[in-house]
């Protein structure tokens, strides 16, 4: 699927018609229009990326100071790798986390909130990814250059466990037992 590109079924779930409890079939608990859906969801969106947002900014910030420090010379070839694929993975995260709003600007007036919504899912999606990833290589930097690579590899694999649990299998686990009403 490409970006922008609605996923199988994605137009009709948003244009169902209001139903007699209230709400549409999809969502009972709603009275809304399917632009209103579009734009709530947009919303929504667009408050996770403000939060996620300034933690990336920050997180990148900080690495890009990181080869001005002192002791920056004294870090191993091995250090100097896992540093510059983190502060990779923090960049990447923050362009991904920002597309949307230019996604926004790009599609404004052309009446292409649906693409608009689907493409900014997948866009901060990738870029929480990313941000996970980059977070993982930065504890596993941390760790090593203070106690050494044994306990680099034990933190990255902590870290990777706690974000993977928090992240991606306890709200797919939310998701499997909300589709599953």
């Amino acid at each position: 699927m490409r970006l922008g590109e609605l996923p199988t079924g994605y137009h009709h779930q948003v244009t169902q018609q209001v139903n007699g409890a209230g709400g549409t079939a999809e969502d009972p608990g709603r009275n809304e229009t399917p632009t209103e859906k579009l734009d709530r969801n947009w919303q929504d969106l667009l408050q996770e990326l403000r939060v996620a947002q300034t933690g990336v900014q920050l997180l990148t910030g900080l690495l890009l100071t990181v080869p001005f420090q002192a002791r920056f010379g004294d870090l191993a070839q091995h250090q100097i790798v896992v540093y510059l694929v983190a502060v990779s993975l923090s960049v990447l995260a923050t362009g991904l986390l920002i597309s949307p709003v230019v996604l926004h600007r790009v599609l404004f007036r052309q009446h292409a909130r649906p693409q608009l919504v689907a493409g900014a899912q997948y866009l901060a999606l990738a870029g929480f990814a990313a941000l996970g990833l980059a977070v993982v290589g930065v504890c596993e930097l941390i760790f090593d250059v203070v106690l050494g690579v044994g306990a680099g590899i034990t933190a990255a694999i902590v870290v990777l466990v706690v974000i993977g649990s928090l992240w991606v299998v306890g709200p797919l686990a939310v998701r499997a037992r909300v589709d599953g009403r």
